[in-house]
Parts: structure tokens; C-alpha cells; sequence
């Protein structure tokens, strides 16, 4: 039997636990013939023959924010699809579930927004795939180096979950499923055609822009009421003056 990997997550999730989550290069398609596991496709070939030259084709939630905002795709926007994909098997939810794959999103994307982690995610698994989605494409891990983290993290995690770990992310999963809408779901891939995107920022950074901002909003603000004391002040000088002039005159 062959599957998807999101067909497969939905019908064994309370089955997994952390150390079948193997990580490597093949964890997108699934077969259940003679030599089973999950084995890469190459999607290369599926793209549409007319594709606009400006365009990106995808699907969006998976896309590298700096391919998004028209550079090519490199061996780094793959390794940031998989940090996607990390967080859609430690999940078992699609990305962005509840948005429309559109301009907004995509500017949310660029701006540092990636999917919030779910509790009680390994530390080390955490650390991977936030490397992995780092919005600097220099920063991610190289597939050699995602290839030897993930085999120490298999190591290390071996007999990480027991019965009462596996119930508390069956109950994860449980609520998650509760908590979303996958009516507004289009999963699909397509052309985007975006134009006059910022380059990509981490969430820290924009928080810190904000801030930044924010801080020489209120100094403004600060000086402008000064000037404002300043002038009052000085209008009541004047008026001072002037009331005693009418006085001795």
C-alpha cells in the first residue's frame, strides 16, 4: 500500500512516538510493499510547463520565505520545507491550517511567522526544526548535518516515551483537531505571483523593528509634548507681560 505522508500521520498518529521519527531525506511518501518506509519524490518534474517566469509554484506554507519573494529554490529552501514537515509530524496537523494561502500569508511568512509548537516537543527536536526554518538561508542546517542531528536525536530518544507520554500527545492531537477548521483548506499546489516583498526577518527581528519603533514613537511623542509645555509656557509669559502693561498704562 502506498500513501502520502499526511494520509499516513492521520491513520497511525497515536502510534508514533518520537523514536519512529525518523527525519532523513525520504519522510514524504510512504510504501507498504516489499521494502517499506517513507522515500523522497521528485517534485521537480510535476511543475507546470508554463509557469510564469516571475512566478512561485508550491504550496505556500511549505515555501522558503526568500523563494516566496522571488529568488530560486536551493538545497536551503528544501531543508526548510522539512522543518515544516518536522513540525507537521510532531503536529500531525497541516501548517497554517486555518489561512487562506494568500498575499497576507505569505507576508506573515516573510515577517517570521512559522507554526507554534506543540507542548512538550523534545527540546533537541525544537532546536532542529526552528534551525530549519530560520528565515536567513545561511543559518539552516546543510542535509548532512540535518541527517547526523537527527541520528543523534534518534539515539538519545530511543525509550523517550512511555504509555502516559503517548496518551498525553494522543490528547494533543485530540485537541488540535478540535481546535481547527479544514473547511477553508485548499492543500494544493499552484502559481503564486507576488511582487514588492521586504526581505525575510525571523519573528525576533520584527519584534525588535517594532519595538524599535515604538520606543521612537513615544520619544517623539515625548518631544512634541515638550515643545507643546514650552509654547504654553511661553504664551503665558506673554499674557503676563501683557496684563501688566494694560496695568501701568
Amino acid at each position: 500500500m502506498e500513501m502520502d505522508l499526511k494520509t499516513y500521520l492521520k491513520q497511525n498518529y497515536n502510534n508514533i512516538i518520537w523514536k519512529e521519527r525518523d527525519l532523513h531525506s525520504g519522510n514524504i511518501l510512504y510504501s507498504g510493499k516489499i521494502s517499506q518506509g517513507f522515500y523522497i519524490s521528485n517534485l521537480r518534474f510535476c511543475r507546470p510547463v508554463n509557469k510564469p517566469l516571475n512566478g512561485v509554484y508550491g504550496n505556500l506554507p511549505y515555501i522558503a520565505p526568500e523563494v516566496i519573494t522571488g529568488k530560486k529554490t536551493t538545497y536551503a529552501s528544501d531543508i526548510y520545507s522539512i522543518g515544516i514537515l518536522m513540525w507537521e509530524i510532531s503536529s500531525e496537523q497541516l501548517p497554517f491550517i486555518n489561512y487562506e494561502h494568500n498575499y497576507e500569508l505569505a507576508m506573515k511568512i516573510i515577517n517570521g511567522m512559522r507554526p507554534k509548537i506543540v507542548p512538550d516537543t523534545p527540546l533537541e527536536y525544537k532546536k532542529l526544526m526552528e534551525q530549519c526554518w530560520d528565515a536567513d538561508s545561511t543559518k539552516r542546517p546543510n542535509i548532512c548535518t540535518l541527517r547526523k542531528e537527527v541520528q543523534k536525536f534518534l539515539l538519545k530518544f530511543q525509550n523517550y516515551q512511555d504509555d502516559s507520554q503517548k496518551q498525553i500527545i494522543s490528547d494533543q492531537h485530540q485537541q488540535l483537531s478540535n481546535s481547527t477548521d479544514p473547511t477553508n483548506i485548499n492543500y494544493t499546489s499552484k502559481i503564486y505571483q507576488f511582487e514588492n516583498f521586504p526581505e525575510p526577518k525571523n519573528a525576533t527581528e520584527v519584534m525588535q523593528d517594532d519595538h524599535k519603533k515604538e520606543i521612537e514613537q513615544q520619544t517623539k511623542k515625548h518631544s512634541l509634548d515638550i515643545n507643546d509645555d514650552d509654547e504654553k509656557q511661553d504664551d503665558l509669559e506673554i499674557s503676563g507681560d501683557v496684563s501688566k502693561k494694560i496695568r501701568t498704562s
